[in-house]
């Protein structure tokens, strides 16, 4: 009987847990996890910020369906130690935990920039539900917040702030929102319909330095000297691959935990899946890429043989109750052949390469997405569809 330690209960540890009891009825399979509760939708945090939702609606998989599954779920259980060679870790209360087949599904962090007097009180970034439950509890204090970064995360937590009746402004270094996902054109027909529901914007914007008295931040000072005041400043500057424990078990790592098309690390019998593997040069950080290669690890663990290809890169959002999608190559520059329509509130383009869709950003009507999402990664010819799939 073997035994399946996974590090990490987010999509991608749970994803292999499932694929791994479907293999393997009768294997000891344990989740160790940092938080202190079980799997949940980290995505929909920000509703939980804003109200929408109790902390108990966030759970995705509840206490019973570990129970259900002969699944031993550790929470507030933290791992310091990988030996690799060995199979064991060590958690930090000393306890060792041997292994024969182990997942990295340890996820990522939120990246905080060398801004000075970002570690004074009421400066926070949101990953995780500790994270939204302490900005929740500043909001009661707070009229004026500074979102520093213009990405997904910040403006969902800005919006789910707005919704508090909280003055949101967004100092963003890019000179649009949401520079991964959306061209000019998105980014500004996305910016005007927030602007609407109160939002201000900073945009080619540095943060110098976060102001504060008696360790409590009070507001920021741009690069070019302007001021803006507020009670709370919330860092959304990306993510970086929790990545300490690949090193201390000696594992390959460059951007995340490098991994093979059946997401086996350069270590024998240990897996990676999710925000910290690297497949192919590529960290996704997408969910859905997580969920896949969750299941793919998980089979290959338990003796089944299932490759990985790659993830294409699309994302459907809510962006303060506004649809936006893109997926693939979004061509900021203008180099390719493009469609697009754009009226009112909304905004499609197409990006194409000799008659295929290498990319698609959607602003406000996501109509279609998936269909596109599927052409890119089939890479179908569209030569008599060119002018009706928008």
């Amino acid at each position: 009987m073997k035994t399946y330690l996974i590090i990490g209960n987010g999509v991608a540890g749970t994803s292999a847990a499932e694929a791994i009891r479907q293999q393997d009825p009768k294997g000891n399979i344990t989740i160790l996890s940092e938080e202190d509760i079980p799997f949940y939708y980290r995505i929909r945090l920000n509703d939980f910020i804003s109200g929408d939702v109790g902390e108990d609606k966030l759970i995705a998989k509840k206490e019973a369906w570990y129970q259900e599954q002969r699944i031993d779920l550790r929470l507030n259980t933290r791992i310091t130690t990988l030996d690799a060679a060995g199979k064991r870790l060590t958690t930090a209360s000393g306890e060792a935990l041997p292994f024969d087949r182990l997942l990295l599904a340890t996820g990522s962090h939120s990246f905080l920039p060398p801004i000075e007097g970002i570690g004074q009180q009421g400066v926070f970034a949101l990953r995780h539900i500790k994270d939204a439950r302490a900005i929740l509890a500043q909001a009661e204090k707070s009229e004026e917040v500074i979102l520093i970064g213009g990405g997904l995360l910040g403006l969902e937590a800005g919006n789910a702030l707005r919704k508090l009746g909280k003055k949101v402004t967004v100092v963003e270094f890019f000179p649009r929102l949401l520079p991964r996902q959306l061209d000019d054109k998105g980014a500004k027909r996305l910016q005007k319909l927030m602007e609407k529901m109160g939002f201000s914007f900073r945009l080619s914007a540095i943060t110098k330095t976060i102001t504060g008295s008696n360790g409590r931040a009070d507001g920021i000072v741009l690069e070019g000297g302007d001021a803006l005041k507020g009670q709370m400043v919330i860092v959304s500057a990306g993510v970086r691959p929790n990545l300490e424990l690949a090193k201390i078990g000696g594992l390959d790592c460059d951007k995340g935990v490098k991994v093979n098309n059946r997401l086996e690390t350069s270590a024998s019998d240990i897996y990676a899946a999710g925000d910290v593997a690297e497949h192919q040069g590529v960290v996704s950080g997408i969910w859905p890429a997580a969920m896949q290669q969750g299941k793919v690890a998980g089979t290959n663990m338990s003796g089944g043989e299932v490759q990985y290809n790659g993830t294409t890169m699309s994302n459907i959002l809510k962006v303060a109750g506004i649809d936006v999608a893109a997926a693939g190559n979004i061509d900021a520059e203008g180099r390719y052949e493009s469609q697009v329509v754009s009226s009112g509130s909304v905004y499609k383009k197409l990006v194409i390469e000799n008659n295929r869709v290498i990319g698609c950003i959607m602003v406000g009507d996501t109509k279609n997405f998936n269909t596109i999402t599927r052409y890119i990664t089939e890479q179908r010819d569209i030569g008599t569809l060119k002018n009706s799939l928008l």
